[in-house]
Formats: C-alpha cells, sequence, structure tokens
C-alpha cells in the first residue's frame, strides 16, 4: 500500500503522522497553511472552506469548496486541494504574489475588516468563479427587475450560503462577488478543469488503533463491512465530522464510500430515476437540472452549497435522522432505497425504512446503494421548510407535496413530514382525506385541520409543538394559494 498522500497547492504532502479522524483543516493548520480558519467546527460558518479537484459536471475538473473542519485528511489521500494561499499567483523573483481576482475585488470593496471569515469567503467564491456553467446575464443585478440571487456576471450567491461573516456586512461582498470577471486563459486554476481530477485511490490509513478504509470497489467494501459490523461508513462526512468535532467521537474503523463508482450512477429509465447513494446533493442537482421538480425545490433549501458539496442522499437516509431534509421529499416521491450486502441486493420503499428514532430495517453489513424514483412524477409539488435560517439550517417542520390533479380532482397524493414524529413519515390521513376530492379552497379549509394532527410534535428549543402543529396546516393553505396563482397567472 502506498503511503498516503495529498497534494496541497500543487505540492505533495504526506498525511502521517496525522491521526485517522484528523481534519484537513486541523492538517493544513500544522503545517502552517492558517488561512484555513475554524470557526464552528461543524460546517455552518465556512471559515474553513477549501478547493477540492472533483470530477466536473460540465468539464474534465470542477473545483468544488467544501468544509475543512468536517472531512478527514485520509479520505483525501491521493486528491488534490487549494487553499486561500493557493489562490493567489506567483510573480517575478523578489515581487510578491499577485491577488486572484476574487482576492482583488474583495480588497477593493471593502469586502473584509476583522478578515476572520475572509479566506473562507474567497475560497466559496473562487469556486463560483471557476463554475464552468456560470455565464453573465445582461439583466442580472440591477435594481429595478434583477434576480437578487445571481449578479450580471452569472454569479449565484448561494454559493455563499454556506459562508458567515459578523463585522463586514454582506453588501460589500455581494459586490465583490458580482463584479468578478471570467477566468482568463492564462489562469492556471482554468487550465487544470480541462484534465481530469485525480483517480481515486485504495487507502488503508492506520494509526493509534484506528484505520481509515477505502476499497476499489463496492464488492471489496461489502465483504469488508461484513468482517468489520462495528465500522463507521462515511461519505461526505458531514453528519460524522460533527461527532468527531463536537462530541469528541473516534471509530475504530472508517470505511469511505464517497468514491465507489456503483455508487456514484445516475440512470433515467422509462419508469424510474436510480440516484446513487454517494452522489453529493450538488452533482444530483446539477445532473438532473431540474427533471424531478420537488428535488429542485428540496436542493437550495438543503444547509448551503459547502455542505451539499459534500452530502449525499444515502448519508442523509443512512442516519435516520427525524429532521433530515430530504427523506420528506423522497417519502412524497413514493421513493424506495436498494439496500446491498455480501449476499446481494434489496429494495425497501421508504415508507416502510424508518422503524424508529434513527433506525431502520438496514442491517449490519448492509448499504444504501441507491435511491429509485418511479416515474411519471406528480405534477402539483412543493416543498416547504419551516427553519429560524431557511438555509443552511436544521429544519422545525420540513413538509413535501406531490399531488395529482386531473379534473379538478385530487386522484393521488403522498405528503412526506419531517419534524414531526420520532422518524419521517408519510401523512396517511390527510393524503386520504384529500384523495377523491376537489382541489378546492373549501377541500384545502376541511383537510388543514387533520394534517395538523399528523405526527407526535414535541417542543424544543426549535419550536413549540404547537407551533409545528400550526405550520403542518398552514402548509397546506400556502399549497393551495400557490397552485391556484400558478394557474391564474
Amino acid at each position: 500500500m502506498v503511503a498516503a498522500r495529498i497534494t496541497v497547492n500543487g505540492e505533495e504532502a504526506p498525511i502521517a503522522p496525522s491521526a485517522p479522524h484528523t481534519t484537513v483543516l486541523d492538517f493544513l493548520r500544522e503545517r502552517g497553511l492558517t488561512g484555513t480558519k475554524e470557526g464552528c467546527a461543524e460546517g455552518e460558518c465556512g471559515a474553513c472552506s477549501v478547493l477540492v479537484a472533483r470530477p466536473g459536471v460540465n468539464k474534465p475538473t470542477d473545483w468544488v469548496a467544501v468544509n475543512a473542519c468536517l472531512v478527514p485528511v485520509a479520505a483525501l489521500d491521493g486528491q488534490e486541494i487549494v487553499t486561500s494561499e493557493g489562490l493567489a499567483t506567483a510573480g517575478a523573483p523578489g515581487t510578491p504574489p499577485a491577488l486572484h481576482p476574487v482576492q482583488e475585488e474583495m480588497a477593493v470593496r471593502g469586502g473584509s475588516q476583522c478578515g476572520y471569515c475572509t479566506p473562507g469567503f474567497v475560497c466559496s467564491m473562487a469556486a463560483e468563479y471557476y463554475r464552468p456553467d456560470r455565464c453573465a446575464h445582461a439583466d442580472a443585478g440591477t435594481d429595478a427587475d434583477a434576480d437578487a440571487e445571481h449578479g450580471p456576471n452569472g454569479f449565484d450567491l448561494h454559493a455563499l450560503s454556506g459562508n458567515l461573516c459578523r463585522c463586514t456586512g454582506y453588501r460589500p461582498i455581494r459586490d465583490a462577488a458580482f463584479a468578478v470577471g471570467t477566468p482568463t486563459d492564462e489562469d492556471p486554476l482554468a487550465q487544470r478543469r480541462e484534465q481530469a481530477p485525480p483517480a481515486p485511490v485504495a487507502t488503508e490509513y492506520a494509526r493509534d488503533d484506528s484505520v481509515f478504509v477505502r476499497k476499489d470497489t463496492l464488492a471489496e467494501t461489502l465483504r469488508l463491512l461484513r468482517e468489520r459490523p462495528d465500522a463507521v461508513v462515511v461519505a461526505g462526512s458531514t453528519d460524522w465530522g460533527v461527532e468527531v468535532n463536537i462530541r469528541s467521537r473516534r471509530a475504530g474503523c472508517v470505511v469511505a464510500v464517497d468514491r465507489l463508482p456503483e455508487l456514484r450512477e445516475l440512470r433515467v429509465a422509462s419508469d424510474s430515476i436510480e440516484i446513487g447513494a454517494a452522489l453529493t446533493l450538488t452533482e444530483i442537482e446539477r445532473r438532473l437540472d431540474g427533471e424531478v421538480p420537488l428535488l429542485a425545490e428540496l436542493f437550495p433549501q438543503f444547509a448551503s452549497r459547502l455542505i451539499r458539496n459534500g452530502a449525499t442522499l444515502g448519508g442523509n437516509l443512512g442516519t435516520g435522522s427525524p429532521i433530515g431534509d430530504s427523506p420528506p421529499a423522497l417519502l412524497a416521491l413514493d421513493a424506495s432505497v436498494v439496500l446491498a450486502d455480501a449476499d446481494g441486493e434489496r429494495e425497501v420503499p421508504l415508507s416502510a425504512y424508518f422503524t424508529g428514532y434513527r433506525q431502520s430495517v438496514r442491517r449490519p453489513g448492509e448499504l444504501i446503494r441507491a435511491v429509485r424514483v418511479p416515474l411519471p412524477l406528480s405534477p402539483v409539488v412543493a416543498f416547504h421548510k419551516i427553519a429560524k435560517r431557511r438555509f443552511d439550517d436544521i429544519s422545525s417542520v420540513a413538509v413535501a407535496f406531490a399531488l395529482d390533479v386531473e379534473g379538478g380532482i385530487v386522484r393521488k397524493a403522498r405528503i412526506g413530514l419531517g419534524g414531526v414524529a420520532a422518524t419521517p413519515i408519510r401523512a396517511l390521513a390527510t393524503e386520504a382525506a384529500l384523495e377523491g376530492r376537489p382541489w378546492s379552497a373549501e377541500t384545502v379549509e376541511a383537510v388543514a385541520p387533520v394534517l395538523r394532527e399528523e405526527g407526535t410534535p414535541m417542543s424544543d428549543h426549535r419550536a413549540s409543538a404547537a407551533y409545528r402543529s400550526a405550520m403542518l396546516g398552514q402548509s397546506l393553505l400556502k399549497l393551495y394559494a400557490r397552485t391556484t396563482e400558478a394557474v391564474s397567472s
């Protein structure tokens, strides 16, 4: 086994002697790259963001921004990253490096005061700067009719949804984002997009009685999980990284599945769409390109771009959390999960997958290989997320709707709920109350109280049980109001 190494700003560095649980953030800071900061240690502030070379959607390589505080450095064995220090271009001998265009705009437009958050903003902005399909829009960014979230240069402000600043204020940062141009042909990081990213490498990195393992194939991984049922399985580490940082959890064996080719396929057939469990949410969003409207509504509200660049559907479902954002949408889509172990595969409807708080039918040694969404899709859909901070926050309540309305009658209703029970659930009583009835104000007003009674909501620091119940009823009224507005317009 070749010694684990990582390429940082163009130079190879050994991962040893770092422990297998060491994050990319700590690895970098131990080597003097202190532009990468720790703010929250749980993926909410973006002060730690760095760029990683990943398989591209429109070019061989995409520069993807991730939270370095969550990713184990062993997970990047053989991979290539760029930090804020690596963005500047070397000058002539004896002269300082030339600022990167993003750094230049942040400087001249006053996008930094104390500077603590600035390197993270710069890396997230650089990822958007290098996004291959970013293009200028003549009517964007104006005061009158602009999309406030997109600049005239095509810059999507959602790229910064995971970055926080407490002193500068966001207006000058937005100004800097909307002022950056396009990469030049001489830009080395732009040129790098034309070449394939580093291929995944098999990894077995052991230190201090713990080991981080990445196998080449799904079959090898499943055999390992049979031998090590105690292993922690990770993809983007957006959940496990928090456990390591905040709760000081350690694992004797961590198995990475994020680069397994068998878990990274997206297939569209005549009767279903199969989404690989290890595709990141960003990859799914860009590959589907709106083909599943309910998921298109979900993705912008699922945490931040930094998180979506690492998080996966397999991970979100695998944790079994009752407040994950994807389960309600997938329940409304009548999705199923494909579970695989060393003996074969089985398909389980998502409605039968969850068995209790963070519990499921998944057996020891089993992985979620894929999520299947049946076709055709229901045409009336919506995803409502109720949270104090709609982006990059945990939902108090999440409601997903998928309705078939034909001739003014609700022929089929599927409603997924999160945050109102020990597991994500279907609103079965509400579905039954809607089906066969006119899609009308009278029906909605009669059925909204039924939806308010679904689940067993509890009171906690995010919301009271009464508030959660009230939001359920309001969500149905909101759905009807929006569908009638769409018809009338």
